[in-house]
């Protein structure tokens, strides 16, 4: 259960007034409002002489200096930019945009194969925050090997898979409602009770979105007979240039049509993963390409705690966004540097596989292909199940593998009557250490 913020009505703005301009209480102030703290975390920050509730209307009157309102029919939101806010903007605008090349982030060599996990990473996350049920390692393999999904956990994480890349296509057109009916009908196709409701909004309104823990109801989505007026109003602020209006930082303004959507609740399931694609999609149409490598649902996933409650805040502070904007922003700063990381990691890996870039038999393609043996002894791989991970046609990594048994260092192994898988041989590690002499 999340605390009511204090209610302000009989409070005296003058006391607040006073309360903001004191050098005493500047420090603590500020800090609040950096870290843009709700009231069940501000209330333990309160100072001894002062009266709590005056402390919280002067930190709302602070809040409010730079406060940026959006008028959305009947609702009214607003929010406002933080220093920190300000910082993270900074630093993805210096690193999310540009091209590969320039950007030096991701080798330009290495490109698909790492966009290729990302997404990947980013389908299986988002549908496990949505109760898919089954492990990252199952996810993928099906994946690669293009398997018919099993359950509908598996084809949750399929749909979310083949949503991204439909995304991916499309970027660069304009946001309406058959679109975004048609990714909800990607993403929930044989997911659903009814088949009638992929892709379709909601006629019921006895519609209510629970707290998974404690069952109490923590949102009532507008009727569903409002649902197209507000439908009308997200795809004319997603397709809005700012040209005629106050300017909203890219980044911001596709957390907030992803917030949007999930208020609306607009289908009888699927939101939250509609809702996440949704900023996915805004940030690639407008430059942000970095965001495909970036698996912001495991962020997200692994902190479900935070990111429900930054919708709750933002619900019970009179839809102040900025508690949910500075939790996503935080997300994607936390996705970045986890990119990071694994880029490292993997340019080690590459390095340690350094000297088969001078044997002139073995290509940067199967070097990877000897890494994923040498990391699983057991695995049988077939050429297609490879093409997913390597972004490249079935014949070119069938040549790959080929060449790789000619080697010494693999075997064929028959999976079925049609198809060829490929198993480490014997003497694997032998041969593997007169390769690299």
């Amino acid at each position: 259960m999340i605390e009511a913020t204090p209610n302000l009505s009989n409070i005296d703005i003058q006391k607040a007034i006073d309360l903001l301009n004191n050098p005493t209480y500047s420090v603590v102030l500020n800090k609040i409002h950096n870290e843009y703290l709700y009231w069940d975390k501000a209330k333990y920050m309160v100072p001894n002489d002062v009266d709590p509730n005056v402390f919280w209307y002067a930190i709302k009157l602070k809040r409010n200096m730079n406060r940026i309102d959006i008028s959305w029919g009947k609702i009214r939101l607003h929010f406002t930019i933080t220093g920190k806010m300000q910082q993270m903007l900074h630093e993805f605008d210096l690193n999310f945009g540009g091209n590969i090349e320039s950007n030096g982030i991701i080798p330009e060599k290495d490109h698909k194969v790492y966009l290729a996990s990302s997404i990947m990473e980013e389908a299986i996350a988002s549908s496990q925050m949505e109760g898919a049920s089954t492990t990252r390692k199952v996810a993928k393999d099906m994946l690669r090997k293009q398997m018919k999904p099993v359950n509908k956990s598996q084809q949750m994480i399929a749909n979310n898979y083949a949503t991204i890349q439909y995304l991916v296509e499309h970027k660069n057109e304009s946001f309406s409602k058959e679109t975004l009916l048609n990714i909800h009908h990607l993403i929930s196709t044989n997911t659903l009770e009814r088949a009638a409701d992929e892709g379709a909004l909601r006629t019921d309104d006895n519609i209510m979105v629970m707290n998974s823990i404690s069952g109490e109801v923590v949102h009532t989505p507008p009727p569903a007979a409002e649902l197209n007026e507000h439908i009308g109003w997200l795809c004319r602020f997603a397709n809005d240039n700012n040209s005629n209006e106050l300017f909203i930082h890219p980044i911001i303004k596709g957390i907030i049509i992803h917030f949007m959507l999930a208020y609306l609740h607009p289908f009888v399931d699927g939101n939250g993963r509609t809702a996440r694609s949704l900023i996915y999609w805004y940030l690639l149409k407008n430059g942000y390409w970095l965001t495909e490598y970036l698996s912001i649902s495991r962020v997200i996933y692994h902190s479900k705690a935070k990111y429900e409650k930054a919708f709750l805040y933002t619900e019970m502070d009179g839809l102040d966004l900025t508690y949910f904007l500075i939790y996503n922003l935080s997300a994607m700063k936390t996705a970045y540097d986890d990119l990071k990381i694994y880029l490292q990691r993997k340019i080690k890996e590459q390095q340690s596989l350094v000297a088969f870039r001078g044997n002139s038999l073995i290509n940067e393609r199967q070097t990877q292909i000897i890494r994923l043996f040498s990391e699983n002894p057991n695995a049988i791989f077939t050429a297609k199940s490879l093409t997913t991970r390597f972004s490249v046609n079935v014949k070119t990594i069938r040549g790959d593998l080929q060449q790789l048994v000619k080697c010494g260092l693999l075997c064929e192994s028959p999976v079925n009557k049609r198809m060829i898988g490929y198993v480490r041989a014997d003497n694997f590690d032998d041969k593997l250490k007169e390769l690299m002499q």
